[in-house]
Protein backbone atom coordinates (compact mmCIF):
# COMPACT_ATOMS: atom_id res chain seq x y z
CA UNK A 1 0.00 0.00 0.00
CA UNK A 2 1.18 3.15 -0.78
CA UNK A 3 0.03 6.80 0.42
CA UNK A 4 1.24 10.10 -1.19
CA UNK A 5 2.39 13.06 1.26
CA UNK A 6 1.29 16.58 0.26
CA UNK A 7 5.16 18.68 -0.63
CA UNK A 8 4.38 20.97 2.24
CA UNK A 9 3.38 18.17 4.54
CA UNK A 10 5.62 17.98 8.05
CA UNK A 11 6.16 14.33 8.67
CA UNK A 12 7.46 13.52 11.92
CA UNK A 13 7.54 10.60 14.22
CA UNK A 14 5.83 10.90 17.64
CA UNK A 15 5.46 8.82 20.48
CA UNK A 16 1.95 7.77 21.13
CA UNK A 17 1.28 10.10 18.10
CA UNK A 18 0.90 13.04 20.50
CA UNK A 19 4.12 13.66 21.90
CA UNK A 20 7.72 14.69 20.00
CA UNK A 21 10.55 12.59 20.94
CA UNK A 22 12.60 15.66 22.18
CA UNK A 23 9.69 16.43 24.43
CA UNK A 24 9.61 13.28 25.56
CA UNK A 25 13.64 12.79 26.49
CA UNK A 26 12.83 16.23 28.10
CA UNK A 27 10.59 15.28 30.26
CA UNK A 28 12.31 12.11 31.00
CA UNK A 29 15.66 14.37 32.38
CA UNK A 30 13.25 17.00 34.16
CA UNK A 31 10.98 13.96 36.36
CA UNK A 32 14.28 12.17 36.70
CA UNK A 33 16.05 15.61 38.48
CA UNK A 34 12.84 16.41 40.22
CA UNK A 35 12.93 12.74 41.41
CA UNK A 36 16.47 12.60 42.87
CA UNK A 37 15.82 16.21 44.48
CA UNK A 38 13.04 14.72 46.15
CA UNK A 39 13.76 11.22 46.79
CA UNK A 40 17.38 12.54 49.03
CA UNK A 41 15.89 15.71 50.78
CA UNK A 42 12.66 14.66 51.76
CA UNK A 43 12.13 11.84 54.09
CA UNK A 44 8.17 11.14 54.07
CA UNK A 45 6.71 9.75 51.45
CA UNK A 46 3.65 11.49 51.20
CA UNK A 47 5.69 14.54 50.93
CA UNK A 48 7.79 12.83 48.08
CA UNK A 49 4.86 12.42 45.99
CA UNK A 50 2.92 15.75 46.47
CA UNK A 51 6.50 17.81 45.76
CA UNK A 52 7.44 15.65 42.51
CA UNK A 53 3.62 16.03 41.54
CA UNK A 54 3.71 20.26 42.18
CA UNK A 55 7.25 20.60 40.04
CA UNK A 56 7.03 18.01 37.54
CA UNK A 57 3.42 17.93 36.24
CA UNK A 58 3.14 21.63 35.36
CA UNK A 59 6.11 21.04 33.44
CA UNK A 60 5.24 18.03 31.61
CA UNK A 61 1.92 19.43 30.77
CA UNK A 62 3.27 22.93 29.31
CA UNK A 63 5.53 20.50 27.54
CA UNK A 64 3.25 18.46 25.70
CA UNK A 65 0.44 21.29 24.70
CA UNK A 66 2.86 23.73 24.32
CA UNK A 67 2.49 27.60 23.68
CA UNK A 68 0.62 28.06 20.51
CA UNK A 69 1.24 24.54 19.29
CA UNK A 70 5.37 24.78 19.49
CA UNK A 71 7.95 22.64 21.22
CA UNK A 72 8.98 23.88 24.67
CA UNK A 73 12.88 23.39 23.06
CA UNK A 74 12.46 26.40 21.09
CA UNK A 75 10.71 28.47 23.64
CA UNK A 76 13.61 27.78 25.67
CA UNK A 77 15.84 28.89 23.28
CA UNK A 78 13.79 32.16 22.69
CA UNK A 79 13.35 32.82 26.11
CA UNK A 80 18.03 32.44 26.28
CA UNK A 81 18.34 34.23 23.36
CA UNK A 82 16.59 37.35 24.67
CA UNK A 83 17.87 37.11 28.21
CA UNK A 84 21.68 36.87 25.97
CA UNK A 85 20.45 40.49 24.26
CA UNK A 86 17.58 42.27 25.11
CA UNK A 87 18.01 44.77 22.28
CA UNK A 88 13.97 44.08 21.70
CA UNK A 89 12.28 47.59 22.08
CA UNK A 90 8.48 48.29 22.08
CA UNK A 91 7.13 50.66 20.06
CA UNK A 92 4.12 53.49 21.61
CA UNK A 93 2.92 56.57 21.28
CA UNK A 94 3.00 59.48 23.99
CA UNK A 95 -0.43 60.62 23.28
CA UNK A 96 -2.92 58.59 22.64
CA UNK A 97 -6.55 59.39 23.10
Amino acid sequence: MKFIFPQNYNFNSKFLGFIDYSTLILNILWGLFVFAIVYFMVPNITIKIGLFIILFLPFALLSIIGFNHEKILYIMMYMLKYAKSQKIYLYGKKNQF
